[in-house]
């Protein structure tokens, strides 16, 4: 099946940033993947030295799991995902 007939998904992600030199990282992969980003949220949470990103996305299982499978790979980056179709 070609990709502009597979089934997109729609789903979010929370992403928990341990180590901040992982931010320009991040933001990378995010840039190359917004075709498929529907919304961003960022909390920085400077008393436990943490950040909380969640994602909004709608795309093919192939797009969602290069976004979510590049930002698993990053030290310091905790991903977890749902999908709601």
């Amino acid at each position: 099946m070609k990709e502009d007939q597979m089934e997109r998904r729609i789903g979010a992600t929370v992403i928990i940033v341990e180590e901040n030199q992982r931010i320009d990282s991040l933001n990378k992969i995010l840039s190359a993947h917004s075709e498929v980003l529907l919304g961003r949220q960022g909390i920085p949470l400077r008393d436990r030295k943490l950040n909380v990103i969640s994602l909004v996305f709608e795309g093919t299982t192939d797009e969602i799991g290069a976004l979510t499978g590049q930002l698993g790979k990053l030290p310091g980056i905790r991903v977890r995902s749902v999908f709601a179709t």
